[in-house]
C-alpha cells in the first residue's frame, strides 16, 4: 500500500478574496441624544432670550468627544436657527452633530467613515464584505460600501470567505 502525503490546502487564503470589514469603520465614541424639548417653555415655544442664555451658561465641554444626534422630541414648532445654534455650540466639542434619531447618527458616522475608502485600491478584486460583527453595522452602510465598490470590482459578496453570497460579477468583455 502506497502511502500518500496529504496537505491540507487553505482554499480560502488561496482564493485572492478581500475581506472588508465594515466593523472596522464603527467609530467608538459615546452616541448621546440632545433633546431640545428640554428648552422649551411648557414643552410648546422657543423663547429665544431664555435660550440663548442657556447656551452661553450650559457646560459645552461635556460632549467632548461624543456623537450628537439633537432632536426635539416635543409636538412644538421649533424655528430652525434654533437647530443652527446647537450645531454652533456642539462642533468645537463633539466629534460628531446631526440633526436627527441615534440611527441617523450612526449611518451618518458610518458614510463619512467610508468615504475615505478609495474604491481604486480594489481595482479588479474579489470583495467579501463580511458579514457578522460585534459592532452594530447599519445596513445603509452596506449599501454605501456596494455602491462604492460595485463600478471598480471583479466581484462583490457579502458574508464569510468560507460561505458567500454573490452580490455582483463584473461582466467578461
Amino acid at each position: 500500500m502506497m502511502q500518500e502525503s496529504l496537505e491540507i490546502v487553505n482554499r480560502v487564503a488561496n482564493s485572492g478574496l478581500v475581506t472588508l470589514d465594515l466593523e472596522s469603520y464603527y467609530h467608538p465614541g459615546e452616541r448621546v441624544v440632545y433633546d431640545l424639548k428640554d428648552n422649551l417653555f411648557m414643552e410648546a415655544i422657543l423663547r429665544e432670550k431664555d435660550f440663548r442664555e442657556f447656551l452661553k451658561s450650559h457646560d459645552w465641554s461635556q460632549y467632548t468627544g461624543k456623537n450628537v444626534a439633537v432632536i426635539c422630541s416635543a409636538d412644538a414648532i421649533v424655528p430652525t436657527w434654533a437647530y443652527m445654534l446647537l450645531a454652533v455650540h456642539l462642533e468645537p466639542y463633539a466629534n460628531m452633530v446631526v440633526f436627527g434619531d441615534l440611527q441617523t447618527l450612526e449611518d451618518k458616522l458610518f458614510y463619512d467613515a467610508l468615504s475615505r475608502i478609495n474604491p481604486e485600491d480594489y481595482q479588479g478584486t474579489r470583495v467579501v464584505v463580511k458579514g457578522c460583527s460585534n459592532y452594530p453595522v447599519p445596513v445603509s452602510a452596506y449599501v454605501e460600501v456596494s455602491r462604492l465598490l460595485r463600478p471598480v470590482v471583479q466581484s462583490l459578496l457579502f458574508g464569510e470567505p468560507c460561505s458567500t453570497v454573490p452580490l455582483y460579477k463584473k461582466p467578461k468583455a
